[in-house]
């Protein structure tokens, strides 16, 4: 079984897909990674989702990622008098550090990292942005605010700090507890929600170590500023429009996600697209032809994978919206002007692996049917599909992790195998794992990368054309 296309879809799990039969039902549909978001839900409901997930690997023969998105530090207000309160623009507003029900005078903000760092000028959002208040005065336990945009503030709204860096952890006590058992569960990946600064990837990376790939969730101003040693931290990044669609001007989203794409094709990092990509599709069978478009518009930069979020999780087609996210992707890679505004984008040569660069076009320039990569890592598969060649990538590898990370890479078609031990192996391997996956037929010429030594990362270093079955 392998997809017929090459950007990767990640559908969230949630009460609309948690059944076994609705898991298989998404990845025979076009899902390659889960999320688990564990914003929402019990260990014991994701414990039991995993499983699930693991069983469906094992009954399919075909590596399957799961993703952990870690909740985040959650700002919000607490209570008000009779449960909302209405402002208008021009109307001048207190937040304080204590207190229960407040009204326009006393408004509940229990986070006293806000008023050590908020400063004169700052803006604060609440309830994604419906709400935005300009700081005029403040002092150790209060917050004086004018209304630039007013409307109604309800119980525990959440806040948006744009201008503001807080001096607050990424992992919260909560996230730290979820992560130890995501990490004992065995997930692939750990999205961090709410990164602000490179400190934040080396905290995490801290407790993950190893044991999965650490995934920036861009939602943040602070973490554009600090973008490229942010992706040089990470293993993978998402693009989480939502949060960072409050905090920056909505006509500047599509110009910082294009920026991002290409910042992580040229870093060899996974780049996830995520949010409201076909939001209609939580209660409607089909999309708006502008999500359509907006799908499309990732598939055209370039991105590595598109996600669903609610609409997987608890919309009411969950199937239907996979699929149509796997039909727009297999359309737009297959519109003829979608080679040339790849490589218009083209994110210029590495200047490291050139075996593996050169995999690309000499398979194009041969027309060869796929290039095989032996990957120990996945760093091999990885600098080919930088280049994003016309032509599929067969990741052969040995540990399994490594083949269920590779669900999130562009073009990859991940294959656990034993490791290879000399030239005349490599070759059969090769051929025997192009044909019984469906990519080439005998006497094809197909392109091999691999390293010497075999079987150990960092050696990409030995580039071959073989005949297949010969």
């Amino acid at each position: 079984m392998h997809r017929y296309r090459r950007a990767k879809i990640v559908a969230t799990v949630g009460p609309a897909s948690a059944a076994p039969e609705m898991l298989k039902a998404l990845f025979v549909a076009g899902a390659d990674t889960f999320r688990l978001n564990f914003s929402h839900g019990t260990h014991e409901d994701h414990a039991k989702v995993h499983a699930a997930i693991r069983t469906l690997e094992q009954e399919l023969g075909r590596p399957i990622g799961i993703l952990q998105d870690l909740q985040g530090p959650k700002i919000r207000i607490g209570t008000v008098k009779d449960g909302k309160l209405s402002v208008t623009p021009g109307e001048r507003i207190r937040f304080v550090l204590g207190g229960a029900e407040g009204d326009k005078e006393a408004i509940p903000l229990p986070h006293p990292e806000i008023f050590a760092a908020v400063m004169p000028g700052h803006h604060l959002l609440l309830d994604d942005g419906r709400v935005r208040v300009k700081v005029v005065g403040l002092g150790s336990d209060y917050i004086d605010a004018e209304v630039e945009i007013g409307s109604v503030i309800s119980n525990r709204k959440g806040v948006n700090l744009p201008g503001t860096v807080l001096d607050l952890s990424p992992l919260t006590a909560k996230d730290r507890a979820d992560l130890a058992f995501g990490l004992e569960l065995g997930v692939d990946w750990v999205a961090l929600s709410f990164v602000q600064q490179p400190g934040d990837m080396l905290e995490a990376r801290g407790l993950i170590g190893d044991r999965a790939g650490l995934v920036a969730k861009i939602e943040k101003p602070s973490a554009l500023e600090k973008i490229d040693d942010i992706i040089r931290l990470s293993d993978a990044v998402m693009v989480a429009r939502g949060d960072l669609g409050v905090e920056i001007p909505h006509e500047e989203v599509p110009g910082r996600q294009k920026e991002l794409v290409r910042a992580c094709r040229l870093a060899v990092k996974p780049v996830i697209i995520a949010t409201q990509m076909l939001d209609s599709m939580i209660n409607a069978p089909t999309p708006t032809r502008a999500e359509a478009s907006d799908v499309a518009t990732a598939i055209y930069d370039g991105a590595d994978a598109v996600m669903l979020s609610a609409e997987s999780a608890s919309g009411l087609y969950p199937r239907e919206a996979v699929e149509m996210m796997d039909r727009i992707i297999r359309s737009t890679e297959h519109h003829k002007l979608y080679r040339s505004i790849l490589q218009a984008t083209e994110a210029g040569e590495e200047q490291t692996a050139p075996h593996a660069v050169a995999a690309a076009d000499l398979a194009e320039a041969i027309h060869a049917p796929a290039i095989v990569a032996f990957t120990s890592s996945g760093t091999t598969a990885a600098r080919i599909a930088r280049k994003r060649p016309a032509v599929p990538i067969l990741a052969v590898t040995a540990d399994r992790d490594v083949a269920r990370r590779l669900c999130l890479l562009w073009g990859a078609h991940s294959v656990q195998a034993a490791d290879i031990a000399s030239y005349d192996d490599m070759v059969a391997r090769a051929s025997e794992l192009v044909m019984a996956e469906g990519f080439a037929n005998q006497s094809d010429l197909v392109v091999v990368v691999a390293g010497v030594p075999f079987g150990k990362a960092g050696t990409t270093n030995n580039l071959r054309v073989i005949e297949v079955g010969r």
